[in-house]
């Protein structure tokens, strides 16, 4: 009989929906008292591939705020995400009073997704717990609270550390942290720094913190975390949640799969940057001559930048050889494949994929480590070249190509370019380098053994159950499984 209800208020976009929608299934399967419902901001970016409506499961419902287009218009891009969860306060509000009033079960609190933690205000009105879902790494987490709290006891500034060649000591991180791979939010003078740290002053005032990790991967940080030392709620590490449930696109898979059936095992380089990455056509033309000198196997999700200064999503060329080097097409027909949107989980699934270049998204990082495929690190922004350090330096589960890519941040503001000759050596190593493979098989297995049954983040899922069914909120350890 159900008799709690968690509500789950992931961001918009197409790293936070599906890993809360996984999130959720993975509670409801393991507690039959739990029903859950998703609140879900719309947000309008252009076309995109994610599953719109995802299938009816038994006590899970949806919410959706519809997009406000003439609110989108009004949004400063440079505080877009903060404004656009301040816009949904009021909706949010109405939509928990609604539960409230209509629900005969207890409201055991909100999960929140990490940028939408100012949502705690909300919560508070009704005196509800919140939870912070972190749907990036321990790691992060750990850099993103030790910042927070160097800030509010020592007036330490971060931003001062923008373009320089120092180093932080974080202690989530076995090395110490350059400051060329911080987030560029991080570094921000006009409010950008501020609103990150917030959020992690937040975070400290949740009832807890899941986080889309498992221990074996980031032992050193989840152990720091889970210590007394941390000073912070309880975390608890639940990963890798995943959306392994491959998407179609108008038939595209199954050529797309066709191609894959025909190379031979562990012979492919996929390269795919996400739902928003994208290059301009000088970088598109150095990628192409890597390629093509490297002589290697690949699968290529080419995508078309949106307009400067437009949120969007990149969408698929009607004719990638307006961007390609004249006959590339043609001169790698043999051993090489252009698409536009992938299938991604699908195509690291497959035997012949043997390397991933990679934009190193956290939940790219995760399918990667899942399916066992080592990654060519290219980080392009958010906090993806912390992810890179953290793979090449920290894991040696991946091989460098440019760890400290930002794109539009090179010196006049204009778009860095990597060079071919780099691309190329990071692929030669990807492909070559049989310790980097046979760490990334090992903790492919570990992350199987996590969420199975008795495994580190099944134990962590059950931890988290109990301490949210509890009537009255308790005040648990962290402890380590």
């Amino acid at each position: 009989m159900t008799t709690s209800e968690l509500v789950f208020i992931p961001s918009p976009g197409a790293g936070h929906l599906p890993p809360t929608v996984e999130l959720a299934k993975i509670l409801l399967e393991r507690d039959q008292r739990l029903s859950i419902t998703i609140i879900v901001m719309k947000i309008s970016l252009g076309a995109k591939h994610d599953t719109e409506s995802p299938t009816p499961i038994p006590r899970l419902r949806y919410i959706d705020i519809p997009c406000d287009e003439s609110t989108m218009a009004l949004i400063n891009p440079k505080t877009f995400l903060s404004a656009f969860i301040e816009h949904h306060k009021p909706h949010v509000r109405n939509i928990i009073c609604s539960i409230i009033e209509s629900n005969s079960v207890r409201l055991a609190g909100l999960v929140l997704d990490m940028f939408c933690a100012p949502m705690t205000e909300v919560a508070n009105e009704f005196q509800a717990p919140t939870y912070i879902y972190y749907t990036s790494g321990a790691s992060m987490l750990g850099l993103q609270l030790t910042l927070q709290a160097k800030r509010d006891e020592e007036e330490h500034d971060v931003t001062e550390l923008k373009g320089s060649e120092s180093e932080l000591s974080i202690p989530t991180f076995v090395n110490s942290v350059p400051a060329k791979v911080l987030l560029d939010v991080l570094l921000d003078k006009e409010g950008g720094s501020k609103m990150f740290l917030d959020l992690a002053k937040t975070f400290r005032e949740s009832k807890g913190i899941l986080v889309n990790t498992f221990q074996e991967l980031e032992s050193h940080g989840v152990d720091y975390l889970l210590s007394s030392n941390a000073d912070i709620p309880p975390v608890f590490p639940v990963g890798p949640i995943l959306n392994l449930k491959n998407a179609t696109n108008d038939g595209k898979t199954d050529e797309i799969m066709t191609w894959l059936n025909d190379q031979s095992e562990s012979s492919v380089v996929f390269l795919c940057f996400g739902s928003m990455g994208s290059f301009i056509e000088k970088q598109v033309e150095e990628i192409a001559v890597a390629l093509e000198r490297s002589g290697q196997r690949f699968l290529w999700s080419l995508r078309r930048p949106p307009p400067k200064g437009k949120i969007e999503y990149p969408k698929d060329y009607e004719n990638p050889e307006e961007v390609l080097p004249e006959g590339f097409l043609d001169r790698t027909s043999s051993v090489g494949k252009v698409i536009g949107w992938a299938p991604q989980t699908a195509v690291l699934s497959h035997p012949s994929v043997g390397g991933f270049v990679s934009h190193c998204g956290w939940n790219s990082t995760l399918e990667s480590v899942w399916c066992g495929v080592p990654v060519a690190a290219w980080p392009l922004y958010a906090e993806q070249q912390l992810n890179a350090f953290q793979l090449v330096v920290e894991l040696g589960l991946a091989a460098e190509i440019r760890i400290d890519y930002r794109r539009n941040k090179g010196p006049d503001e204009t778009e860095m370019i990597v060079t071919a000759e780099e691309i190329e050596g990071g692929i030669r190593k990807l492909m070559s380098d049989g310790e980097m493979r046979k760490k990334v098989k090992e903790m492919k297995e570990k992350s199987r053994i996590a969420v199975a049954e008795g495994g580190s983040s099944h134990a962590a899922i059950g931890r988290f159950i109990e301490h949210a069914e509890a009537k009255e909120p308790k005040t648990f350890q962290n402890t380590r499984t």
